[in-house]
């Protein structure tokens, strides 16, 4: 996986980490685990990189990533 090397100004790197804390409320707790908080924060770095400021939009593309922490895949 390619680094990110992006910097964020102070303030949106409270909203990520918002859309973090938000998007974890609402996967069940038992997928509350540091390896799958990860994966959704990977989530919110990627489209943060891409462009996406909007805090909802960041959490909403959080959840699924949770909600598939327990899955398989090859």
């Amino acid at each position: 996986m390619p680094q990110i090397t992006t910097a964020f100004a102070p303030d949106f790197v409270t909203t990520m980490r918002w859309a973090l804390d938000a998007a974890s409320d609402r996967i069940p707790v038992t997928s509350r685990t540091p390896a799958t908080k990860a994966k959704m924060a990977q989530r919110i770095v990627r489209l943060a990189h891409e462009g996406v400021t909007d805090a909802h939009q960041l959490v909403a593309a959080a959840v699924p990533e949770g909600m598939r922490s327990g899955e398989w895949s090859p």
